[in-house]
């Protein structure tokens, strides 16, 4: 096997763990500090692709794309959690997952009846359409990497602010005790609402991100919805760092498996049969090692705030 094109396929892994560290961040800040199963995230994730596509058609410019994709979904989110989310906080689980699906479609017809049933496409920026050079000769697209590098930055941000800031500090106490908080006179309405608008423009960065790599659709959102919950049940509830690493985890065992299961099970059957044995198996992976983690760590990797 060539090692540059093993290496391309780690650092796809890397880039698509990255992409799902953006979605399980606020998805695990939200769940872990307010409790709340928000089935609605993926919407976000969408409302800012649409955003950047939109505005990026516009324009011309990616880059403004990019802004009006965070603010849309942190607007989106910040509006949600005031006049739905917040009715939510002290109901049963069931309700909330009601309530978040009946936002899942309404969120696709509101963006179907404004952009139509046809995808959107946005083009990567010149600044970012080069590729760089790998070991062996093969070239690795600048923009993938790009993405790899914002996740990181995104990661020590959230770092920085979860453990070094005031609005971190109370974060952290929300989470711990809610009550209490309130009872030193902490505003607790408008925390949460800047913890899910946060949340949501982190979702809606990746929907941005993203759509530069594919089509900006409907219903975009909810296949990686549901990869994101498996990352934060892997990384730990509350736990940005278990969401880092669920995510890195997450997006190396898929895409290697994708890469490396179908070649391997070409020595033991054709090459037909062989691919469709091994892409089944290879779907199934990241929740054989969920259940392999959960096993051994029912909680997740990391606690809260870790």
């Amino acid at each position: 096997m060539q090692t540059a094109l093993l290496i391309e396929q780690l650092l796809n892994g890397l880039q698509f763990g990255v992409m799902l560290f953006l979605m399980a961040a606020g998805l695990t800040l939200v769940f872990g500090v307010m409790g709340l199963i928000n089935l609605a995230h993926g919407s976000l994730y969408m409302v800012g692709a649409f955003a950047c596509a939109a505005v990026a058609a516009a324009t011309g410019s990616f880059w403004l794309g990019l802004i009006a994709s965070l603010a849309a979904a942190a607007a989106a989110g910040a509006i949600v959690e005031m006049t739905v989310i917040r009715r939510l906080y002290e109901r049963d689980h069931l309700d909330q997952v009601l309530a978040t699906f009946a936002l899942i479609l309404i969120f696709s017809e509101g963006m179907r009846w404004l952009f139509g049933s046809f995808p959107l496409y946005l083009n990567i920026p010149s600044l970012l359409s080069g590729s760089v050079p790998l070991p062996g000769g093969s070239q690795y697209p600048l923009y993938r990497l790009a993405i790899i590098g914002v996740g990181v930055a995104v990661a020590v941000f959230l770092w920085l602010l979860i453990s070094r800031t005031r609005l971190g500090m109370r974060i952290r106490a929300g989470e711990a005790d809610r009550e209490m908080i309130g009872a030193l006179g902490v505003d607790i309405r408008s925390l949460y609402t800047i913890i899910f608008a946060l949340g949501a423009a982190l979702a809606g960065l990746a929907g941005a991100l993203v759509g530069a790599l594919q089509s900006v659709q409907v219903g975009m959102g909810e296949p990686v919805l549901i990869l994101a919950f498996v990352v934060i049940v892997i990384g730990g509830i509350g736990s940005i760092k278990g969401a880092l690493i669920g995510a890195v985890l997450v997006g190396v065992v898929d895409t290697m498996g994708r890469f490396l299961l179908p070649r391997a099970m070409e020595l033991v059957l054709d090459a037909s049969r062989a691919n469709t044995v091994g892409a089944a198996i290879a779907s199934m992976l990241i929740y054989v090692l969920m259940a392999l983690i959960l096993a051994v760590r029912p909680r997740g990797l990391f606690v809260a705030n870790a």
